[in-house]
């Protein structure tokens, strides 16, 4: 998913009240027995981010956590996974057989936080909205395949697609789709700032310093009326500059649960000796890592480089140095855990294959060492990344096929200078929009993709994802899934490192712990209560 986060006027002061009955973002007391939640997510208004939280803006996992809790959609993720079921609507399905117009019918007595009625106005409203704005760094391209939005009465939506799309009704479930009143949101402008409204399980309020935001309080919305069963009244979401920080403050009984990000020395720990009240619960992940490249850069535009980099990477050698038991290694965009996954970059190079790669640089008159540096954001993924780039160099260069260097750079210099394609090569992470193999594809590849990429594929993008999303039944998508994998590990335009596994860790007496962070990282502050913990 992406990451992006202007600097903001005065005016932020009126948006974003201080929260001062909150105490310090650093003190030890919770906002009015608020469970307390820790998260290195830094939430920045800058000049290449003016709205972190509008629906039309944000695309990146921390943002939508926040938006999950505040904003209602028409569908959601259910607690297990599997297929979206209802939440802002009473009911939703295709209409045809071709998937190609699905119509929505919302719950009755739907309300914003503010009281005002809740309509099928407000959702075309808010999903054209999205389209029109068309922000480069927002979400947009996930309704790339819808035509039209079209309202019957105040309590009926059709969505009009362009070609079929079996995986629409995930597309619903995103904050993409969130829904917004014109009242605090307008058609072709984005709201700058951090306070957001909508009809879901809470309301927040956002404590700002610097322009960012260093702590969220989150309280039950008594007007909402969804398929979420809230299990507590209040929950803090308090951010910190490190994982170190975070963890010290878990220990210490300032915080009670911590999700993101743990370091992988920190899970090492917290599993071997855990801290005296402190339980840590690992829990299936659908994070990647990968490293991408702009296909139009001299130093990679040869597809030789790129296989060769494929055939002599050590993912295991990585793994092992840097993130321990909290990540595996990844032969495909696809996760494993996804249907339709195959190891296809495993089956054409196998794993850190030097000899392989050097024949692959002499077949393509390649001299070696290949000179490039590999690029790399130092505040965005966690502590582990600045070691991982290391490892990747030390183990590259020790092949003598190659001469890395690696170059850091805060999120707010590197995701602006990636899609304006200053980097030949840079190393990024996906947290997925919903558990279908389409999205771990299509944003990579089709036009108006996710990188800014040069690179395209005309089979790709104009035979196997339409094929692909015309399936409603998901294994006979396989076919085409696979194929669009095997394209990838031939082409490279991006080389997929890792997987990562989520843990959560938190103090006894917290409850729902094990609901709290689905497969795809979306965090679910409502399971969270009190009592006795297993």
């Amino acid at each position: 998913m992406n990451r992006k986060t202007m600097v903001l006027t005065a005016a932020i002061g009126l948006l974003t009240p201080a929260l001062s009955a909150c105490g310090s973002a650093s003190g030890g007391g919770a906002a009015s027995g608020a469970i307390v939640v820790g998260t290195t997510d830094r939430f920045e208004a800058a000049d290449y981010a003016p709205a972190p939280f509008d629906p039309a803006y944000a695309y990146d996992a921390g943002a939508w956590n926040i938006l999950r809790q505040t904003v209602q959609t028409l569908v959601r993720t259910p607690r297990g996974g599997g297929q979206p079921v209802p939440e802002a609507a009473s009911d939703c399905r295709f209409t045809d057989t071709g998937n190609e117009s699905y119509r929505c019918t919302l719950r009755p007595g739907l309300k914003f936080a503010g009281g005002d009625p809740v309509t099928a106005k407000d959702v075309k409203f808010s999903i054209d909205r999205v389209r029109a704005i068309k922000d480069e760094n927002g979400p947009s391209a996930l309704l790339s395949t819808l035509d039209t939005v079209e309202t019957k009465g105040t309590d009926t939506v059709v969505f009009h697609l362009k070609t079929a799309d079996a995986t629409f009704p995930y597309k619903l479930a995103t904050p993409a789709a969130g829904i917004v009143s014109e009242k605090n949101y307008e058609a072709k402008k984005l709201r700058p700032g951090f306070t957001v409204d909508g009809s879901g399980p809470y309301t927040m309020k956002a404590e700002v310093k610097d322009n960012h935001l260093v702590r969220a309080v989150f309280t039950k919305n008594p007007n909402y009326k969804g398929d979420i069963k809230l299990q507590n009244d209040k929950v803090e979401l308090r951010t910190f500059d490190d994982s170190a920080t975070m963890g010290k403050a878990l220990t210490d009984g300032k915080i009670h649960v911590v999700s993101r990000t743990l370091s992988p020395a920190q899970i090492t720990e917290f599993a071997k000796t855990p801290p005296k009240g402190v339980k840590l619960t690992p829990m299936p992940g659908l994070e990647i890592r990968y490293i991408g490249f702009n296909t139009d850069a001299p130093t990679v535009s040869n597809k030789a480089v790129r296989q060769a980099l494929a055939a002599a990477v050590d993912r295991n050698n990585v793994i092992s140095k840097v993130y321990g038991k909290s990540a595996q290694p990844l032969y495909s965009l696809v996760p494993t855990a996804v249907p339709g996954h195959v190891n296809s970059f495993y089956n054409k190079y196998g794993e850190a294959n030097t000899a392989k790669a050097a024949d692959i640089l002499k077949a393509a008159g390649v001299k070696p060492p290949v000179k490039l540096t590999l690029n790399y954001t130092t505040d965005h993924y966690g502590d582990g990344t600045a070691a991982e780039f290391d490892a990747l160099k030390a183990q590259l260069n020790s092949t003598q096929l190659f001469d890395i260097t690696v170059q850091g750079n805060e999120w707010g210099t590197f995701r602006p200078a990636q899609k304006k394609g200053d980097y030949a090569a840079y190393g990024l992470g996906w947290f997925p929009d919903y558990p279908d193999p389409d999205n771990f594809l299509a944003p990579f590849l089709e036009q108006d993709n996710f990188l800014g990429t040069p690179y395209a594929n005309n089979a790709v993008r104009t035979r196997l994802i339409p094929e692909s999303r015309r399936a409603a039944d998901r294994n006979v998508a396989v076919p085409a899934i696979t194929e669009m994998q095997d394209i990838v590990a031939d082409d490279v335009p991006v080389l997929p490192l890792w997987q990562g596994k989520q843990y959560v860790a938190a103090r006894d007496g917290i409850t729902g712990v094990e609901w709290s962070v689905n497969a795809i990282s979306d965090l679910q502050l409502w399971e969270l209560g009190r009592g006795v913990s297993g």
